[in-house]
């Protein structure tokens, strides 16, 4: 064992590490406004900061994407706010692109006669696309082109195309700048080449495009009836050509290079008392702006400054399965899902990391300083995404963020808590107002309301949409407070503090006594539970003691103690609350079915191969039932539970099985399940889409495109390799025989305040590092032993694989 004491050099240090989870927008209550001016000139990088093209890792493809598959075969591009579908023909290079918060709808304060807030496009509201880009050049046609290739670069954060004409060899790139706030797409060529033709953008809603020809700018601006006013403009430039406005829209002619750069965005603000509008931001006007600063700069110049933005996170963390073959290797990324997927084709490595690769890369073009992201992120093919592409918080938006703690992208998480504390106003309004209105089945049977909770679906304005849904306020905050236990920072605790208060409060007033017998003794004893409930998104609406609400309740209690202790608060209410702790019922073993009980009933009151998995949620994300802790009837009855739940379902609910699955110290399922998210979604099919996007199939002949699995499989990937709780770290707790051989992952964030460097062969551990951002000890456990380890904030120590191996 070796360590060391803090460096200034040292990677992942608690500075380094509270910079990559954003803390300059941790001072705001709810974060600021996403599209807003610059108010400083970002770092221009004097040279090159690109990963070169031997070592980047890339997925690429022989052909374009077909203009009505966008949404399976465009690669996807953005800033964090700002997402682009980026298509790739020659002869028309076409953009949709989607602004986060372009949202219809608004507050949504009703309930209908059955007690459900209205869930539609109108009054619920939906996500929509901002414009349509389209780079017309007629003259290049895929017909007259060879030796076409484009590509989504993971390594550099930028998507590609190239294809030789006529002796000469065109280049395009495309990608999303966070530092300037704008999309480029840059094309250039390697001879004598040029290109002629026209720059179009169109609204989605119907807007007219205004052109300047003073600076060759076209540009939209509109409002909602919502009073969300938005915008986006787009200029170009050529060092070498025409460039010119001429009936609408931007005419060039004879560019040996031609930039293209595009923002816009909308005066929302995440600021209950503002009614979430920022007055003072004129969105066309601001567009215009950031173009016009944009295009002042050299291309090479703007593409150096979002290559090292983008490198700062993506770097955070690589990984290695092991090598692929040369075979392998050769095929395209569609052709190589084909062969992957074949009856006993062999495992390929490179191709499964660089899946984990593209959901890390999604997080950091979808989430950064804006608002987090729903079931699609910010990238719509249409303005009509199935269930308004909002926050469901009976998973989906959940599992959107585990990954990022444990993928090395923490400062991604802060959008969600933004999200969280700017909603938490009208979320509490609401429930004061709504919760025990008599229509809601769900309200409560003491009378009694306090804190907050939400429903299953929310939009941005603070509003609710379809039913009443209790327990999600507990899962909302565990899972805030889950990013504190990665990252230890007091601040974000002090933040989030009044949401873990105020769920706890709305429980107090909503649990129930009611009595139960021990089955062994006979004796009965009184215990308190959820209210008449609905285990997502099945069975009986009336049950009481759910399991699913058991179970985040218990955690929420818990986490809410904790927070106080380390923030010195409340110590009156923590006793309260941890009373309450004790009297809770907790699930047990059915003796007819043998499972984990979903409801306070031996008999199963649902689908035996129910997409959720409710009643496990004490495994994953939690982990209360895990092995080495729980009674062992338990922990069969939890395993009985996930073998009778299937292991072919949406991609969402695999990534879910996975994760359950490595939580049990079986690594060959979870990678089945890894695996089977990773089959090529053919004629709507659930699975891997073309450009890597997860489908899910809503109906026969329909299918769609949801974002959660291309987090949550990532992280069941992760879990395979560290598994984590405060004060515990345990390395390669369910390793694939698939990745045995060797491999490495680095960047790892550990709950208890760590990051871990881990290195294998033959499926022991070689070597691992242990990097403090503000924990200080903790146990190891690797091939059955464990050791404890001291560190100081910063500090860092080296487990070689003797230490480890005893």
């Amino acid at each position: 064992m070796t360590s060391r004491q803090p460096s200034p050099a040292q990677p992942h240090s608690r500075r380094s590490f509270l910079a990559l989870a954003g803390t300059g927008t941790l001072l705001a209550l709810g974060g600021t406004p996403a599209f807003a001016a610059t108010t400083a000139e970002p770092d221009r990088p004097a040279a090159d900061p690109s990963a070169g093209e031997a070592e980047a890792l890339r997925l690429w493809y022989p052909a374009p994407a077909a203009p009505d598959r966008m949404i399976q075969q465009a690669l996807p591009a953005g800033n964090g706010r700002l997402g682009a579908l980026v298509g790739g023909d020659p002869a028309q290079e076409t953009l949709f692109v989607t602004d986060s918060s372009l949202w219809t709808g608004g507050l949504n304060t009703v309930l209908d006669a059955d007690g459900q807030f209205p869930y539609e496009r109108v009054e619920f509201g939906s996500l929509t696309q901002l414009v349509h880009l389209s780079v017309e050049i007629p003259e290049h046609t895929l017909e007259s082109a060879s030796a076409y290739r484009r590509w989504l670069d993971l390594s550099n954060g930028v998507v590609g195309a190239s294809y030789v004409r006529s002796g000469v060899t065109y280049r395009r790139e495309v990608y999303a700048s966070h530092p300037d706030d704008v999309v480029v797409v840059h094309f250039s060529q390697s001879g004598a080449g040029t290109y002629t033709g026209r720059i179009a953008l169109a609204g989605t809603h119907g807007e007219t495009v205004s052109a300047a020809a003073s600076d060759t700018t076209l540009s939209i601006g509109a409002a909602f009836d919502n009073a969300l006013q938005y915008g986006a403009a787009v200029t170009a430039v050529s060092r070498t050509g025409t460039v010119r406005v001429t009936d609408g829209s931007v005419e060039f002619s004879d560019c040996a290079d031609l930039t293209v750069v595009l923002s816009g965005g909308t005066n929302y603000a995440p600021d209950a008392s503002r009614g979430y509008r920022d007055p003072s931001v004129e969105p066309r006007s601001l567009a215009r702006r950031k173009v016009r600063a944009a295009v002042r700069h050299a291309p090479d110049v703007l593409r150096n400054t979002h290559v090292a933005d983008y490198r700062r996170l993506f770097d955070a963390q690589s990984v290695s399965f092991g090598t692929s073959s040369p075979q392998q290797r050769r095929l395209d990324t569609w052709s190589r899902l084909q062969a992957r997927a074949a009856e006993g084709a062999s495992p390929d490595p490179e191709l499964e990391a660089s899946y984990l690769q593209f959901g890390r890369y999604l997080m950091i073009c979808g989430s950064r300083d804006g608002l987090p992201m729903g079931l699609q992120g910010p990238w719509l093919d249409g303005n009509d995404p199935d269930w308004m592409g909002d926050y469901h918080t009976d998973i989906n938006v959940q599992m959107n963020y585990w990954m990022s703690d444990r993928a090395g992208l923490p400062g991604c998480f802060d959008a969600f808590t933004d999200y969280c504390l700017a909603q938490l106003p009208s979320w509490s309004e609401a429930t004061r107002e709504l919760f025990n209105d008599p229509r809601n089945r769900f309200r409560n049977s003491s009378g009694k309301v306090a804190g907050w909770a939400v429903a299953f679906s929310t939009n941005i304005h603070g509003g609710s949409g379809w039913w009443w849904h209790p327990a999600a306020n507990a899962w909302l905050a565990n899972t805030l407070y889950s990013h504190y236990e990665y990252t230890q920072d007091r601040r974000l605790l002090a933040r989030i503090y009044p949401l873990l208060k105020g769920a706890c409060e709305f429980w107090q007033a909503r649990l129930v006594t009611t009595t139960v017998t021990d089955p062994v003794s006979g004796k009965s004893r009184e215990v308190l539970v959820d209210d008449k409930d609905w285990s997502p998104e099945q069975g009986p609406q009336d049950a009481l003691g759910n399991t699913y609400s058991q179970e985040l309740v218990w955690a929420l209690f818990g986490n809410f103690a904790a927070a106080g202790e380390v923030l010195g608060k409340d110590a009156g209410y923590r006793r309260t609350i941890a009373a309450l702790r004790e009297r809770l019922y907790l699930p047990q073993v059915s003796p007819t079915t043998g499972w984990l009980e979903e409801w306070m009933s031996p008999d199963n009151l649902g689908e035996t191969e129910h997409r959720h998995l409710s009643p496990l949620i004490g495994l994953f994300p939690g982990d209360r039932i895990r092995p080495g802790h729980s009674p062992a009837d338990i922990l069969t009855g939890a395993r009985n539970l996930l073998v009778a739940r299937g292991m072919d379902s949406y991609g969402w609910a695999n990534a879910w099985r996975a994760l359950c699955w490595a939580r049990l110290k079986d690594g060959e399922t979870a990678y089945r399940l890894i695996t089977t998210n990773l089959r090529p979604s053919t004629d709507n099919t659930n699975g891997t889409a073309v450009n890597f996007f997860d489908i899910y199939q809503v109906e026969e002949n329909r299918s769609i495109f949801q974002i959660d699995a291309n987090f949550g499989t990532p992280t069941a990937m992760v879990e395979t390799l560290v598994y984590s709780r405060p004060g515990h770290i345990e390395l390669l707790p369910a390793l694939p025989s698939a990745w045995a051989a060797s491999g490495h992952i680095s960047g790892v964030g550990a709950r208890g305040g760590f990051v871990v460097d881990l290195t294998w062969q033959q499926g022991r551990v070689v070597s691992a590092v242990l990097r403090s951002v503000g924990g200080r000890t903790t146990t190891v456990t690797a091939s059955g032993v464990t050791r404890t380890v001291r560190l100081s904030p910063g500090g860092s120590v080296t487990l070689h694989g003797a230490r480890l191996a005893g």
